[in-house]
């Protein structure tokens, strides 16, 4: 799983670098299927309950599932979401990040600072001994909600091995000291989805692409985490990754 997380880091790193206006989310899908396939993996989105694209690609209000499209261009201040899996001998990795289009609003940078500290936030605690699911959620909606954004609540993160999806379903929100109880040898896809807006989300005509529900920002950040006798890993974070 190290080598299926390492490969799906660096595939949304590869991603990350085309980032900028004028450039379409096909263009980036295509560079991260060309960066998983050259490493000897597949795709894990590819096929996947017929998905299209490689990487699902979500701009601005779009919170996950964006259908990558060479009619759908970044423009500057757009904020982009590249969300990608890779599978080699068996194992799946799973990571998402948000990345800025250009210059972006302070509004719109601090979603992506409230996001990506709230899932850290929830890796530690899931590292806890005799941590809980609920754990996770408290610690990431917590962070969330204090600082004035919103958790969504429809959709959630979830155990990753040799399907894509296993349980346990992982919420960005509970109580702490309830649910299933955290066992080292679990490897788990820690993922909060926050809105700048409301919590409520919708989906579009396509059959995949969520968005919120007023119109407001999204951003999400994942990563596949390994509960180890040394803490939580992260198998999907590459140096690039980190910010």
């Amino acid at each position: 799983m190290r080598i299926a997380g390492r490969i799906t880091g660096e595939a949304i790193l590869a991603g990350a670098e085309m980032i900028r206006p004028g450039v379409s989310t096909k263009a980036i899908d295509e560079k991260i299927r060309h960066t998983i396939e050259k490493a000897g993996a597949k795709p894990s989105f590819l096929g996947y309950g017929g998905f299209p694209g490689s990487a699902c690609i979500s701009v601005n209000e779009q919170v996950i599932h964006g259908i990558p499209s060479k009619h759908k261009i970044l423009e500057e201040g757009d904020i982009v979401k590249l969300d990608v899996g890779a599978f080699i001998d068996g194992y799946h990795g799973d990571s998402a990040n948000t990345f800025p289009v250009g210059k972006i609003s302070d509004e719109a940078q601090r979603l992506i600072d409230v996001t990506r500290r709230s899932f850290f936030l929830g890796a530690e605690a899931a590292g806890k001994e005799g941590a809980r699911i609920g754990d996770i959620g408290a610690a990431v909606d917590g962070y969330v909600v204090a600082n004035g954004c919103t958790t969504v609540k429809k959709y959630v993160g979830h155990g990753v091995g040799q399907e894509l999806h296993e349980d346990p379903n992982v919420p960005n929100f509970g109580r702490a000291g309830h649910g299933p109880k955290l066992c080292r040898g679990m490897v788990i896809a820690i993922e909060p989805m926050v809105n700048l807006g409301r919590p409520e989300v919708r989906e579009l005509s396509d059959g995949w692409t969520v968005v919120t529900a007023d119109g407001s920002l999204s951003a999400h950040y994942e990563h596949t985490v390994a509960l180890t006798e040394n803490g939580p890993e992260l198998l999907t974070l590459v140096d690039h990754t980190v910010g």
